[in-house]
């Protein structure tokens, strides 16, 4: 057994292991699966052609997503330590600088900004479900639900009540541990998602119009696919999959070692990518049905379909189904975010799993009340408008944008760096288990075309 491996196996009595490869897939699913499958992914599709954008992402998936995320698994494995010092750890095993656990120090602060404005949106989510239930999309006009949305936005009590809500949920879950908490959570929630999106993607075949989602989903029209549209794909695949914050190595920190982190990280993509395409054909038939645009913009899921869902038989009944679904989807994913936070708050300070998990939380919730705010009372307010790329954006605005443009892709580019140039190729094959010529595969990905790939969403986005 090399170095790397009998270390890796350290600290497994204090911290525990996924009692299966199953549940650890339910985990990583349920991270990777959230608004940017069930709400993101419907819309950019919409916005750039349908099929041949689909096409483009597949390939991207395979490029940047799998790689990053066996490589960052493989970090939380080996090192059974929250993302830093795993990091750490495994820089020096293998003679490299500790400095590289800045890669995981940006992934772990990234987490923590999106959840703090994930959270307000997760309060929507749940907002939503009670509209749903108590029959307000009924007859309803595009003035009439644009009104309710609008109203939402524009109070920054019903914003902190949902926000609230959201919040706990998650903290209800992580402060109870990895066996009682995430596990029993994405064992219940996953399956009832996946039940959740067949039901209404059986609902959606009754529309008339799904051979037309069908069709614009999986017939590529290359003339509507252009670079934007590429460098998009590129973007969305590695954000779909939770990757750049420090959540894989969080989750990989708890795996046993008899499993194949190749074969799991194929597994959860092609789950997410699944998802993903089921919630496309869930949302465009009714989108179809009801004469609506396809790109609509994130407006799609709570201005557009609650107008469908409004004015379609049972459409109380699927509607309150869909925003369940868009909860959970929500849910599962803040809790994967807040996980890493808790782990080095938990290791590095006196407080137990209950007080890391309740800081964290309200450390979050406290930082999600600006981005409430920002869109409400501060909606002039923009903290960097010297700046003319930043003129007009809102606090809400600036961390979606330095997050997702910035943060997670340094982070994942960086690990790929440190784990393709960095980490010893025998120790990489031992612990990846691999067939010879999938390993070759896999490390020429993560040494030269992920890299290039990640760089170059990267620069895109800084020159955008």
């Amino acid at each position: 057994m090399s170095q790397s491996n009998s270390a890796s196996d350290s600290g497994i009595g204090a911290r525990g292991l996924w009692s299966s490869k199953f549940a650890f897939i339910l985990a990583a699913t349920g991270s990777a699966v959230g608004l940017g499958n069930v709400w993101k992914f419907p819309y950019v599709t919409g916005e750039n052609g349908g099929g041949a954008f689909v096409l483009v992402y597949l390939l991207c998936i395979f490029i940047i997503g799998i790689p990053i995320m066996m490589a960052e698994v493989f970090i939380g494995r080996n090192g059974r330590h929250n993302p830093i010092t795993s990091f750490r750890l495994v820089a020096e095993r293998n003679l490299a600088s500790s400095g590289w656990r800045i890669s995981a120090i940006i992934g772990m602060l990234a987490a923590f900004i999106i959840l703090s404005f994930y959270s307000v949106i997760g309060g929507w989510a749940a907002s939503y479900v009670g509209h749903a239930a108590m029959g307000d999309f009924t007859g309803g006009t595009a003035e009439s639900v644009g009104e309710m949305f609008g109203g939402l936005l524009a109070s920054p009590a019903k914003l902190l009540l949902w926000h609230t809500v959201f919040m706990a949920l998650v903290v209800l879950v992580v402060a109870r541990g990895l066996k009682g908490g995430l596990e029993r959570a994405v064992t219940i929630l996953m399956p009832a998602l996946f039940i959740l999106l067949l039901m209404v993607v059986g609902y959606a075949t009754t529309t008339g119009h799904f051979g037309e989602a069908v069709s614009f989903l999986f017939n590529p029209d290359f003339s509507a696919l252009t670079v934007n549209g590429v460098l998009v794909a590129l973007g969305h695949a590695f954000f779909t999959l939770s990757l750049g914050m420090a959540i894989m190595m969080a989750y990989g920190s708890y795996l046993s070692r008899d499993v194949s982190i190749g074969r799991t990280a194929v597994t959860v993509a092609i789950m997410d990518t699944v998802v993903a395409l089921l919630a496309g054909l869930a949302i465009f038939p009714v989108v179809f049905a009801n004469g609506l645009e396809a790109g609509a913009g994130p407006g799609l899921i709570f201005q557009t379909l609650p107008l469908a869902f409004g004015n379609m038989p049972m459409g109380t009944l699927f509607g309150t189904l869909f925003f369940v679904l868009l909860l959970f989807a929500a849910w599962t994913s803040g809790i994967s975010l807040l996980e890493p936070v808790v782990e080095w708050i938990e290791e590095k300070t006196s407080f137990a799993r209950v007080g890391s998990a309740v800081i964290a939380g309200g450390a979050c919730w406290l930082l999600g009340i600006a981005s409430i705010l920002s869109l409400n009372v501060w909606a002039d307010v923009a903290p960097l408008g010297m700046f003319a790329a930043f003129e007009g954006k809102t606090i809400f605005d600036l961390l979606d944008y330095f997050t997702a443009n910035i943060m997670l892709p340094l982070s994942g580019l960086l690990t790929a760096i440190f784990v393709g140039w960095f980490v010893a190729k025998e120790s990489l094959k031992s612990d990846l288990a691999l067939q010879e010529s999938t390993f070759g595969l896999w490390y020429n990905l993560i040494r030269f075309v992920t890299p290039i790939a990640v760089a170059i969403v990267f620069v895109y986005n800084l020159l955008a």
